[in-house]
């Protein structure tokens, strides 16, 4: 990529974290038990409004009241599976954009019907790692659980037949993310191992994409800018951290200091 596109997401980038911080977007997430805290509290960091209604009969109607939607696959008992369809077709029917994040599937049979019925109902923004973005465009059988055994540039060309085919922005989350239309790829190289090693770290981001892609319609714009944003201040919190733990805390605070001049200032994209 160029450099005047570079800077052109960069700026979009910085103008969109200032944009969802006057906005506050409601965000609801249907996600995993085991990481809606962090989830939750990373929204919040970041200065959108959690919202983690996963109920029949409570999520479609709260689908229709919220910014943006959240469809986490980490632990998708019956009652949730239920309310995921029921919230993505009100999503769906109110224009509302809406984030698919198929955890762990491919090897796991339920998950895997589960976002492959989720995936025909065409998701805005499809996020996962390299192994679960090939699985979920039936060209391999996952990963080791919810660690991906392929790189995001192996995943690619399974991305863009996923954008293509149904729709969607795909993003590939590695050691270099990618955001993919199907024709245009943009990649965002700062981060963090450390987002590895706290529980969230990957399944947080599909939150913070669906936050931003309500900021406007250009939702590979969006889906850059909430990468960005989200590694970079990664990035920062991990100079500062002694490990994991504090890194947590850290990226937390990071997150909620992060200002639309460090974004011009800090972020990689290529």
């Amino acid at each position: 990529m160029n450099s005047r596109l570079s800077n052109q997401h960069a700026q979009s980038a910085a103008e969109l974290l200032r944009r969802l911080r006057e906005g506050v977007p409601l965000v609801q997430c249907l996600t995993n038990a085991v990481v809606a805290n962090f989830t939750a509290n990373s929204l919040l960091a970041l200065g959108a409004a959690p919202a983690m209604v996963d109920l029949p009969t409570e999520a479609g109607p709260f689908a229709r009241l919220a910014s943006a939607v959240l469809i986490n696959l980490g632990t998708p008992q019956h009652d949730q599976r239920v309310a995921m369809v029921e919230a993505v077709t009100v999503a769906n029917a109110a224009g509302t954009p809406w984030v698919l994040d198929p955890v762990a599937i491919g090897a796991l049979p339920v998950r895997t019907h589960l976002a492959r019925d989720l995936l025909g109902l065409r998701p805005t923004v499809i996020r996962g790692n390299p192994s679960e973005i090939i699985a979920l465009a039936g060209a391999g059988h996952g990963g080791r659980g919810v660690d991906s055994t392929d790189s995001a540039e192996d995943a690619l060309e399974a991305a863009r037949n996923l954008a293509i085919d149904f729709g969607s922005i795909v993003a590939i989350s590695g050691g270099t993310d990618i955001v993919t239309d199907g024709v245009r790829d943009v990649r965002v190289d700062n981060g963090t191992e450390l987002l590895t090693r706290i529980t969230g770290g990957g399944c947080a981001l599909g939150a913070v994409i669906a936050a931003f892609a309500a900021q406007d319609q250009d939702r590979l714009a969006t889906t850059v800018a909430a990468c960005a944003v989200y590694t970079l201040a990664a990035e920062q919190a991990a100079r500062e951290s002694a490990g994991p733990g504090s890194f947590a805390v850290a990226f937390l605070d990071r997150l909620a200091g992060l200002t639309p001049d460090d974004v011009l200032a800090g972020v990689v994209i290529g």
